[in-house]
């Protein structure tokens, strides 16, 4: 079964994509739009308005077992060899280099297709598209998501319920999530450190995580990288996180569901960790490489019109009143200003390699309700206390 959606509705949400987050089309552009069959409708006017401006539309469809369209399927990983991952077509690569600008349309049709994969091809997979993953967000790129049927079955909700919710929040205009956003961001950008108090539910014992944002930037989210959006976000000094956590709102990662999620940290790194759902799928994410080990983001969900906390993380960690940390890679714009000059990438290596800026194949979010019924308890940006109220973050006064 397919979502019904109004042609005039994938027109607006297309503009948005296209004009808002990528910052409008020229000629000389040459756009990736790259989804499963099933989010062929948006594709399709996608690349009409693409084709119509001058530019060029790759349409890069992918196939069912491929896990947002990584540089292979799930077919490789369980009948071939971790040396035949490594041998990726040089088009493949050359294709990515020749985009200048990239959407993303997440949907699954089959989800379970491309869970639990072994552990050793698997993880050679991530570490394969590493590389193309790079080149995605050296250009302007922007995510959203399709209403499936296989995602409506994960919320336990009917296609239509589930398409609703996708498409009205798709269809909000996203410059009104930034005035929202800018007194959060500006008390980030002058704090140094972060407190996060959650209670693990099986003890009842209040757990605390800290974290240095000395020098860090903070980022406003706007309908720019995601859609729908509504987030600040900053990475932290990844050596500096101590202390544990309880993280309590579904991550769907990967095909499957990890709930319950508690993770101890030490000198920056996950010492211990326990899902109540999904061990070995969160144990997959941890024991990918070294980087994976420890943080890249800590974040703010700011979009107050979210009142649904859907498991996929593009919706998830955007619900008002929530946070969320991210396991795996920083980003480097909350460490520099300008990401693509010499300098900035001399400055990221020298922070890579005193620990501070993380490497990872990975950047998983997962995400504490602080709303009433959450495990999120209390949370600090120095010695001030941020509440969440009416499914939105404000600064105690």
């Amino acid at each position: 079964m397919y979502p019904k959606i109004d042609k005039k509705d994938l027109e607006i949400w297309a503009d948005y994509l296209l004009n808002h987050s990528l910052g409008g089309i020229s000629p000389d552009d040459i756009i990736m739009v790259k989804g499963e069959y099933v989010a062929w409708p948006l594709m399709s006017v996608l690349q009409d308005k693409i084709f119509a401006a001058g530019a060029i539309a790759d349409v890069y469809m992918i196939p069912p077992d491929n896990n947002r369209g990584q540089v292979w399927g799930a077919s490789i990983a369980r009948q071939g060899s971790v040396a035949q991952i490594k041998k990726t077509p040089v088009w493949h690569k050359e294709r990515y280099e020749n985009m200048t600008k990239y959407i993303e349309i997440l949907g699954a049709e089959a989800p379970e297709l491309f869970a639990n994969l072994p552990d050793e091809t698997g993880s050679a997979l991530m570490k394969a598209d590493m590389p193309f993953k790079q080149i995605r967000l050296a250009k302007p790129w922007v995510l959203t998501l399709y209403p499936t049927q296989a995602f409506a079955d994960m919320e336990g909700m009917t296609l239509e319920e589930y398409t609703n919710i996708v498409v009205t929040t798709s269809l909000t205009d996203p410059k009104e999530l930034e005035t929202k956003e800018e007194p959060i961001a500006r008390l980030i950008d002058k704090s140094k450190s972060v407190r996060i108090e959650t209670e693990c539910p099986e003890t009842g014992n209040i757990l605390t995580l800290t974290m240095s944002i000395d020098g860090r930037f903070p980022v406003k989210c706007f309908g720019e990288r995601n859609f729908p959006d509504g987030e600040v976000y900053t990475s932290p000094d990844a050596n500096s996180v101590a202390g544990e956590i309880f993280v309590d709102l579904p991550v769907f990662y990967n095909g499957v569901t990890i709930q319950g999620i508690y993770l101890k940290f030490a000198k920056g790194k996950i010492v211990a960790y326990k899902a109540d759902k999904e061990y070995e799928a969160l144990k997959k994410i941890i024991e990918t490489d070294n980087g994976s080990h420890r943080l890249g983001e800590v974040a703010l969900g700011m979009n107050q019109g979210l009142t649904v906390a859907l498991k996929h993380p593009l919706f998830v960690e955007k619900v008002g009143g929530t946070l969320h940390i991210a396991i795996g890679e920083s980003y480097p714009d909350c460490y520099v200003r300008d990401t693509e000059s010499a300098e900035s990438k001399q400055r990221i290596e020298k922070l890579a390699r005193d620990g501070v800026f993380n490497k990872s194949a990975q950047h998983v979010d997962i995400v504490v309700d602080f709303r009433k019924g959450g495990a999120g308890r209390r949370l600090f940006l120095d010695g001030q206390e941020l509440i969440s109220r009416n499914n939105i973050w404000e600064i105690s006064s």
